[in-house]
């Protein structure tokens, strides 16, 4: 998994009580990446069932854990 894609998934997972949308906004404004790019990120996750128009699978939970593990060493 590409490393923007892992941030992503890990702000997700941190910020449990923004939407998918303010998500994308706070890492562009970190200059992570465009919106546009966020867009098409959160696309592939939805597409890969890392994540559902509720929130994050449980596929994509587990994922999000093992991502914050990596970035933690």
């Amino acid at each position: 998994m590409e490393i923007n894609k892992k941030v992503l998934l890990l702000a997700i997972y941190k910020e449990d009580k923004m939407s998918f949308k303010e998500v994308i906004l706070m890492l562009e404004n970190t200059k992570v990446f465009t919106i546009k790019e966020g867009k098409k990120l959160l696309k592939e996750l939805k597409r890969d069932n890392f994540l559902s128009e509720n929130g994050l699978t449980l596929k994509g939970e587990m994922m999000a854990k093992e991502i914050e593990k990596e970035f933690k060493i």
